[in-house]
């Protein structure tokens, strides 16, 4: 299970998540960053950091949020 960046990162970007990320799976996008569900180790580094507190493990992401579970995947597939 990965953690997932939700909609306030939009057009936020602040991008602590990135500094303190120890497998790198976090990649900025045009108008916001995501997290890599191949690569996340669950660390909650990233979710710990994070100023307007976007980032949820994939299974306490909120009802209103879930659609940035497929954006965070798609966003990886297709680069």
């Amino acid at each position: 299970m990965a953690f997932v960046i939700t909609s306030p990162c939009k057009d936020e970007k602040a991008g602590e998540c990135v500094d303190v990320c120890p497998v790198d799976c976090i990649e900025e996008g045009k108008d916001m960053f995501y997290i890599d569900p191949a690569i996340c180790i669950d660390c909650g580094a990233c979710e710990a950091v994070c100023p307007v507190e976007a980032i949820y493990i994939e299974d306490e992401v909120p009802e209103e949020e879930t659609p940035y579970i497929e954006l965070n995947r798609k966003f990886f597939e297709e680069q």
